[in-house]
């Protein structure tokens, strides 16, 4: 196709203005006129100005932020960036503790806004914040201003338009009151009617049970600080809870007085009827639906607990003394408009006694039905200490009481009661306490059985059993006239009840054999008890005369047998064993066999001396009192002498091996003798004594043993001489043979170490043979003689084993020698010097005889013992003669 032609151009005009053609997005350039009026300058940089630098020496967190800093952020408006303040705050705490302890008030007061906080996270996270890491940190250290604080906004929480913050408050509450128990009592009246009015509307704020669980935990917390608070005045254990009113405290915190606890106490009488209607309400709804869930079984057992604490209180109120008055006034605590008004609400709840489906589904809904049951009967006994005028009607739960006893019995579960013994033992504790209050008030056939259900559990109660303390609670209660809280248990004269009090005292001792030493604070109850009725009980008393029965079952509780060497006495604490100890003076006739059995137990390698003569002045203390036979006691105290050894305590040198300690037994001798001086006529104990300590003596006992014997002897023997002639002959065998053990520890040249440990316990050994000897002149010409007939015998008669000649002389002299170089014993000596001069004949002869072979090491020591013996006996018989011829 042909290209038009296009036609003559047109010739050019003159333009008046330019069209510039620009480009999108250019910047246009200024004006031909336009001034530049800016102003170029370098950048001046300075050192050390830097943020870095700003914070030094300052405690920061993770990510670097001060406190103040996140302190300002726990206010954004941003939900997450509140969270991570709180987080933040937590990291800081946990790198510097002392940040917290120096600006605790300062932080309190800004994170406590977020109690109120919009978003359920951030409060939740405040929540772990004050449990885990502010309130353990500032419990020592927490003041009134500090709970002010936050309490401020707890009570602003509570009344919030939101559901869910303002159930959150009531378990920032409950978290207070963990960590500061005071601060319920001091905002007790404002925390119920807070209470009292979200469990009015349980429909519209907890139609969910894990919100109701939630509130009624806080409550629960809140009653039982009320509970078990210490006076009238609500003082608290805490350190510096209730302080002096700071600067910026929001509210004054003081103590209350007797008019506020009033009015606490007249809160909970609103609160109870709101309870008992929760907990009915409860009721009705597990009946009628299939299941009895978890949930639902934690809020009635909560709903009920907190009725049973609110009755405690009013309880403690009744009783409770006033500084002021005494007694708080009857008519606010117990008059008849408030009692009528309680038993008209409590009556509602006793109607729903028992609770359950016949019959029930499952072994752990019969767990959960029988928990609730016991915490009404619990709540029913709590009343019947209120309320005594028979409006309660309590036989309605003695069938309950009674199946739940049997139900403990070996192969015996109750209908409908739950199978775990642990379990029906841990809700029976509080029923057993008050069986006493109900023996008194029941009569008939009802006090029989329960009687009769009660022992029966109580003798089939297993070793590791929590209902032990319960158990004995009760029986001293019902054994003992002891009044408690005005009203006076049973008295053990009547005649239905002796029957069970016997009974409960023979099961006494098969308690403390069968707990042995593994629950230490049970036996110490039981002993406690058995002393107890040892001082209560009336000389010829049925009761009485069980008490003395008592020595039988209680042998192997002091003593063990076969493969055991002492019984469980042995294992327990010191305090035990005292109480154990004391209840054997009130048993009027200690007998023989008993007596064997504790001596058997004071012979124990593991009886601590203090309690040994702990024992010996008890068991004096009953001779005095006419307890105990004279010589029952005398056999006691000679066996003791002659068997309690202490092995392994007390060595000499190492040649002489180890031995017994002589401290310790010399002071167990002291006392013995200090006890036969007490015992009447001398000549008759020492009689007695003597025909015991005989018997000892034949049989193989230490030299330790032997002297506390002839110590005894020497204990009430005096000059003239009180030992008769039979008595004498066979003293003087012994003491021959004792002399000669107890020389064993001499040197053989005595002369030349007058002063060592072994003359010094020659010395202690003879102590009691030279008074003896000094008393009568013809025991030691005795000695003397068995001396003297001994020398050139074999061996010596009645000692264990033989002796050499040598051995023989070297002991003969060495014990004379000492004998001539005690002043005390001159006087004696001087009429036997016929004795002595034999002896030093039969030496001699012994020297000059070739029947013995002798070694010239021998015969020079035997010259020189023999040269000193006479020089001595010639000095004293020269001393003799110059006194006969002054006289």
């Amino acid at each position: 196709m042909v290209r038009p032609k296009t036609g003559p151009k047109k010739p050019k005009r003159g333009v008046d203005f330019k069209k510039i053609k620009r480009k999108i997005g250019r910047k246009l350039p200024p004006p031909r006129n336009y001034t530049d009026t800016r102003i170029k300058s370098k950048a001046i940089i300075l050192p050390e100005q830097s943020v870095a630098s700003e914070r030094a020496g300052l405690a920061v967190n993770k990510k670097g932020l001060t406190l103040r800093e996140l302190l300002q952020q726990t206010s954004h408006h941003n939900a997450k960036i509140r969270k991570a303040a709180l987080t933040g705050i937590k990291d800081l705490v946990l790198k510097h503790p002392l940040e917290l302890k120096l600006h605790r008030l300062v932080v309190i007061e800004k994170i406590r806004e977020r109690i109120c906080d919009n978003d359920k996270s951030v409060r939740e996270t405040l929540y772990r914040l004050l449990e885990n890491d502010i309130f353990p940190r500032i419990k020592e250290d927490a003041t009134g201003p500090i709970i002010s604080l936050l309490m401020v906004y707890v009570f602003n929480a509570m009344t919030h338009m939101a559901v869910d913050v303002r159930l959150m408050a009531f378990k920032f509450f409950n978290l207070i009151v963990q960590s500061f128990t005071s601060s319920f009592i001091l905002y007790a009246e404002k925390v119920l009617d807070n209470y009292m009015d979200i469990l009015r509307n349980n429909q519209i704020y907890l139609h969910e049970r894990s919100n109701l669980k939630n509130v009624l935990d806080g409550l629960l917390r809140c009653m039982s600080s009320l509970a078990n608070r210490r006076g009238a005045n609500y003082q608290s254990d805490e350190p510096n809870i209730l302080g002096k009113r700071y600067l910026h405290a929001y509210e004054t915190v003081i103590h209350k007085d007797d008019t506020g606890i009033i009015s606490v106490v007249k809160k909970l009488d609103d609160l109870v009827p709101i309870l008992v209607n929760c907990f009915r309400e409860s009721t009705s709804v597990i009946h009628a639906t299939p299941a009895f869930d978890a949930e639902s079984f934690d809020c009635m057992l909560k709903t009920i607990q907190c009725i049973d604490l609110a009755v405690k209180v009013f309880i403690k109120e009744r009783y409770l003394p006033s500084p002021s008055s005494g007694f708080l006034p009857t008519s606010i605590f117990a008059g008849p408009n408030r009692r009528n008004t309680t038993i008209t609400h409590l009556s509602r709840l006793l109607e729903s006694f028992p609770i359950g489906k016949m019959p029930s589904s499952t072994e752990k809904v019969d767990e959960r039905y029988f928990t609730l049951n016991a915490k009404i009967i619990e709540i029913v006994l709590h009343l019947t200490v209120w309320i005594n005028d028979g409006s309660i009607p309590i036989e309605k739960f003695l069938e309950f009481i009674e199946s739940s006893f049997e139900s403990l019995l070996p192969g015996k579960v109750g209908s409908h009661l739950p199978s775990s013994k642990v379990l029906l033992e841990k809700h029976l504790a509080p029923t057993v306490v008050f069986i006493p209050r109900l023996v008194s008030q029941i009569t008939g056939e009802w006090k029989t059985r329960l009687l009769e259900a009660f022992t029966g559990a109580f003798k089939h109660c297993k070793v590791d059993s929590k209902l032990w303390l319960a158990y004995l609670s009760a029986i001293e209660e019902m054994l003992l006239p002891v009044t408690s809280n005005n009203i006076t248990s049973a008295t053990p004269n009547e005649s239905d009840m002796l029957g069970y009090h016997i009974a409960w005292i023979q099961h006494l001792p098969n308690i403390l054999l069968n707990l042995g030493d593994k629950h230490p604070s049970v036996s110490k109850v039981v002993l406690k008890l058995i002393l107890r009725i040892g001082q209560w009980s009336q000389q010829g008393s049925p009761i009485a005369l069980e008490y003395d029965n008592l020595q039988l079952s209680l042998r192997g509780f002091y003593s063990g047998q076969g493969l055991m060497q002492h019984g469980s006495f042995m294992r327990l604490p010191r305090d035990c064993q005292e109480l154990a100890v004391c209840s054997l003076y009130y048993m009027s006739s200690l007998s023989s066999v008993f007596l064997q059995t504790l001596v058997s137990c004071c012979l124990c390698e593991d009886m601590e001396p203090l309690m040994l003569l702990r024992v010996i002045e008890v068991l004096h203390s009953a001779y005095r009192a006419g307890h105990v036979h004279i010589s029952g006691y005398i056999g006691f105290l000679v066996t003791l002498v002659a068997h309690k050894v202490f092995p392994d305590k007390f060595c000499i040198t190492e040649s002489y091996g180890k031995v017994s300690n002589r401290r310790t037994l010399k002071s167990l001798s002291g006392i013995v003798c200090s006890c036969l001086s007490q015992m009447g006529d001398s000549s008759l104990v020492l009689k007695l004594l003597c025909k015991n300590i005989f018997i000892e003596m034949s049989k193989k006992i230490s030299v330790d043993n032997k002297y506390g014997l002839i110590r005894m002897i020497a204990s009430l023997d005096t000059r003239p001489t009180r030992l008769s002639e039979e008595n004498i002959g066979s003293l003087s065998n012994w003491l021959f043979i004792y002399l000669i053990e107890a020389a064993s520890y001499m040197p053989t040249q005595i002369g030349m170490d007058f002063h060592s440990d072994e003359i010094h316990i020659f010395r202690h050994y003879v102590l009691p043979c030279i008074f003896l000897f000094n008393g009568s002149k013809r025991l030691l010409f005795h000695v003397l003689e068995l001396f003297d007939s001994s020398i050139l015998e074999d061996e010596f008669p009645g000692f264990g084993h033989k002796l050499k000649p040598f051995d023989r002389v070297v002991l003969i002299c060495s014990i004379l020698i000492f004998m001539h170089d005690d002043v005390r014993l001159h006087r004696s000596l001087s009429f036997c010097q016929e004795a002595i001069q034999s002896v030093l004949q039969k030496v001699l002869s012994l020297l000059e005889s070739s029947t013995y072979a002798l070694m010239l090491e021998e015969k020079h020591s035997i010259q020189t013992l023999f040269h000193q013996l006479k020089c001595k006996a010639s000095k004293l018989q020269c001393s003799d003669a110059s006194n006969l011829e002054r006289v």
